[in-house]
């Protein structure tokens, strides 16, 4: 793959073509937006993430792992917003419930009919931990977002 038709501005985290060639022209915005909002580039008649190229372009190599946008926007291809991590790892920037989960649309929160209340529970180093019943959503929630910050963010069972 020859890279070097890709021009990249780490401020902007955009590529725009180097060379002119057929349906590209120098200067223009390579590629464009692809399922689940990330930017597609072709190249060679096959088609790449950008923010995969990006680490490529920027770290001589293919990211050892998945990308993570940091800020959670798949189109930010800054790479200040870009890191390698596990897949558990990159699941920890999803911003909303699963679709599996949208009694409420908070994540880590489901209703349960048993107790009838809130259900608060995370999954960390693969270990479900159920946070308690609470009487709204948002308190669960809440109940949710300090388990998160105590397990991912510190690393630890604290």
């Amino acid at each position: 793959m020859d890279l070097s038709k890709l021009n990249y501005d780490a401020e902007t985290g955009l590529l725009t073509w180097a060379v002119n060639a057929p349906g590209v022209s120098a200067g223009r915005i390579a590629g464009c937006p692809g399922t689940h909002g990330y930017w597609v580039v072709c190249l060679n008649r096959k088609q790449y993430r950008a923010h995969r190229l990006i680490w490529r372009m920027v770290h001589g190599e293919w990211p050892n792992g998945e990308i993570d946008h940091i800020n959670g926007n798949p189109q930010d291809n800054r790479i200040a917003n870009l890191r390698v991590v596990d897949r558990a790892g990159n699941s920890q920037n999803r911003r909303n419930a699963h679709r599996d989960n949208m009694s409420c649309g908070l994540q880590g929160v489901t209703w349960n009919k048993q107790h009838k209340k809130w259900q608060a529970k995370i999954v960390a180093n693969k270990v479900r931990h159920h946070l308690g019943y609470f009487a709204d959503p948002k308190t669960a929630h809440s109940a949710y977002l300090a388990a998160k910050q105590r397990f991912h963010i510190d690393g630890g069972e604290n």
